[in-house]
């Protein structure tokens, strides 16, 4: 439950003008989607229409671009937290970016440097990895790497170019 003194922060309204400058620079700092940026504009007390108008201004202005906003969350996730594609994917989803924006952003991704991504997080994982029997800690590499959201013909290309057949284990 919320205190007195959080519930008045939460309540703070702005005026449709002073919402749409202080939602420009929210813009302006980072690639936002629509989606967040709708929720924020509701957060400052404005109602739908009100929201609709300024995200349509924002997007008019190019502060607010889903397929940049695509491309950048593309870029991001996959160089830096190297993610694969279906993970990156299931999260622009759940951001409620399009499938046009999801193709175009998913166009940043090299394929060469993914699946050196692949096996660089698949080689640390299995430095870490503590479990002795080669078909188990096989079967957790393969569990991780799958929830990092890469494909499974390239984790078993990975695994298998790394030489951890089930059979065959170097510990």
């Amino acid at each position: 439950m919320m205190n007195r003194n959080q519930q008045d922060k939460k309540q703070k309204t702005y005026t449709p003008g002073e919402a749409l400058q202080k939602i420009a620079a929210f813009c302006a700092y980072q690639e936002r989607n629509q989606k967040e940026v709708e929720a924020k504009l509701r957060s400052y007390g404005l109602d739908e229409d009100e929201a609709g108008e300024i995200i349509i201004r924002l997007s008019r202005e190019k502060l607010l671009d889903e397929e940049r906003f695509a491309k950048a969350f593309v870029r991001g996730h996959y160089r830096q937290k190297k993610w694969g594609r279906r993970r990156i994917v299931q999260e622009l989803k759940q951001k409620g970016i399009s499938d046009y924006c999801i193709k175009s952003g998913l166009k940043e991704i090299d394929g060469d440097e993914y699946y050196q991504n692949l096996v660089d997080v698949l080689e640390k994982k299995d430095r870490q990895e503590k479990e002795r029997n080669p078909r188990v800690r096989r079967q957790k590499i393969q569990l991780f790497l799958t929830a990092k959201g890469y494909e499974s013909d390239l984790i078993k290309m990975a695994l298998d170019d790394l030489g951890k057949p089930p059979e065959e284990d170097e510990d």
